[in-house]
């Protein structure tokens, strides 16, 4: 197992529960193609969106957390679950071909989506590179935040368990 050292990722102004969570439109990547989608237009089909941020793909983070939520059925528990990445709509592609995920990531290259929900970090080393901290946003039909998980380390997990309830997923 490769050696790594646990990061501090410092403090973030995040979004919180009862906020509104900012309006995006992005590429939404899926097994199938990708076109700009807003989220407004997800979560304005009814129910919960869980939205996913997760490090570029490509990273064992991003890898392990897709893997988990596929083993656990999130596709098919929650009304709707989504990604974003600071990854471009190719790299989201091969991921999701490679892997089979039933879901959707939307690809943020600039990680403009990351910054305007208060969870972007700079990768150390790399001048203007940012990508999400690990993060879980549950966000009502009308664009309000039910519920935030969000990493304060990296690599840092959620306990699934208490996730899964916090986000309604029980």
């Amino acid at each position: 197992m490769p050696d790594f050292e646990v990061v501090d990722l410092g403090p973030t102004d995040h979004l919180e529960s009862g906020d509104e969570a900012p309006a995006f439109t992005r590429p939404l990547v899926t097994d199938e193609f990708w076109e700009d989608r807003t989220l407004s237009e997800l979560a304005g089909e009814g129910g919960r969106t869980i939205v996913v941020f997760t490090p570029m793909i490509g990273s064992f983070v991003a890898k392990y957390v897709w893997d988990e939520l596929d083993e656990r059925d999130w596709a098919d528990r929650a009304d709707r679950v989504v990604g974003v990445t600071a990854s471009t709509p190719y790299a989201v592609s091969r991921f999701l071909d490679e892997n089979e995920l039933p879901v959707g990531i939307f690809a943020d290259p600039a990680n403009e989506i990351a910054d305007a929900y208060g969870i972007a970090h700079e990768l150390d080393g790399m001048a203007g590179i940012s990508e999400p901290r690990l993060a879980f946003v549950a966000v009502e039909p009308d664009l309000t935040v039910e519920a935030v998980w969000v990493a304060t380390e990296w690599p840092e997990f959620p306990d699934y368990d208490e996730l899964e309830e916090r986000l309604g997923l029980e």
